[in-house]
């Protein structure tokens, strides 16, 4: 069966939040099943992010991914941050990191968005490779800075 993607809704919190917790771990977080749930509980209730949650072979988990939403002042229009795509490893290759890539798509042109962004590690060329075969493209001639406000 090929992968089908739904918003995640409150009731979802129990198969978001070992997802988030894994995800996190990939990015050098350690396992904490407590701090994963809180903070995906929260975005849940607050609705301050659309979750997507991933389904293959008819059972709920496969994999989601979380947009933040932001707006460009230049386009005097909306953006969305694809922040966070996970897959669960059992359902990788499947075609679900492209479902939940296309579902965000469909999402913000529903929305009306300018455009989605998103960004991954330098040396994540799997996660490269998945971007750049599904039409993202890469900025040219920038450079992205941030300012840490707290301790990691």
């Amino acid at each position: 069966m090929s992968p089908t993607v739904r918003h995640a809704v409150a009731a979802d919190l129990d198969l978001l939040a070992p997802l988030f917790d894994s995800y996190r771990h990939f990015y050098t977080q350690r396992e904490d099943a407590a701090v994963s749930r809180a903070f995906i509980g929260e975005r849940l209730r607050r609705g301050d992010s659309v979750l997507l949650l991933a389904a293959l072979d008819g059972a709920d988990g496969a994999g989601f991914t979380q947009l933040y939403p932001t707006f460009s002042s230049v386009r005097a229009a909306r953006v969305w941050v694809l922040n966070d795509l996970y897959v669960d490893p059992a359902a990788r290759r499947r075609g679900v990191a492209q479902a939940l890539l296309a579902a965000a798509a469909e999402f913000a042109r529903a929305d009306g968005a300018a455009r989605l962004e998103l960004e991954t590690d330098h040396d994540n060329l799997t996660a490269q490779a998945l971007y750049d075969a599904n039409g993202w493209r890469r900025y040219d001639g920038t450079q992205r800075y941030h300012l840490p406000l707290a301790a990691a």
